[in-house]
């Protein structure tokens, strides 16, 4: 128990046995969901599936963990390498995917979405279980991050899409979201790997923190 010494010292005994038996699923694993996947699994939260269709791209190096030395390679696949105990799943998730796939034994959904369609579905299906986050790439200051309701984000154009396509179905219930409210610096995806990893950190922060929060 060596490797986690650090995390027992800090949270205890008895919680670090909830973080051994939780069971997350984590819905992509690029520049946000990379970190989330770190910072959880060496946390000692290794029951967790991935779930990600794309390939590592040389783009995506300046963001993503897992890219280097991995180009062409299937993302899930190779973080399986680095993470053991991680169930891959190399699929695109699609709103028809969300509905055919049995989230039920999952203790929480870590939402790293960054296409509408399937982001508002997951919501709107399963919110009380999802931990979400906007886009994060166009921005440089990573303390401008927060976590707080989805109907009081601003300065991002992709959670007010979101937003909006929630209102449409009817969508009213509480619900928070991680997401920067730093104005998009630039109008193409740049990215900054000190935003990206921060928003992964976060998603991993409030996992932790629900956990612990939980059957107090």
């Amino acid at each position: 128990m060596q490797r986690y010494d650090r995390t027992i010292k800090l949270f205890g005994e008895k919680n670090f046995e909830k973080f051994q038996n939780t069971k997350l699923i984590l819905l992509g694993v690029g520049g946000v969901g990379s970190f989330a996947l770190d910072s959880l699994y060496n946390t000692g939260i290794t029951d967790i599936t991935i779930v990600d269709f794309d390939t590592y791209e040389e783009s995506n190096m300046n963001r993503q963990l897992g890219s280097h030395g991995n180009i062409d390679k299937i993302k899930v696949d190779s973080l399986k390498e680095k993470y053991p105990n991680v169930t891959p799943i190399n699929v695109k998730i699609t709103p028809e995917w969300i509905d055919n796939f049995d989230f039920s034994s999952f203790d929480y959904i870590l939402d790293a979405i960054d296409d509408i369609k399937p982001k508002v579905h997951l919501i709107n299906k399963f919110y009380t279980k999802v931990i979400t986050t906007s886009g994060s790439a166009k921005r440089i200051d990573p303390s401008k991050i927060e976590y707080k309701s989805i109907w009081e984000t601003f300065n991002d154009p992709f959670i007010r899409k979101i937003r909006y396509e929630l209102k449409k179905l009817g969508f009213k219930k509480k619900f928070k979201v991680v997401f920067s409210s730093e104005e998009p610096k630039c109008l193409e995806k740049g990215s900054f790997e000190a935003v990206t990893g921060s928003f992964g950190f976060m998603i991993a922060s409030i996992t932790i923190q629900k956990i612990l929060d939980k059957n107090k």
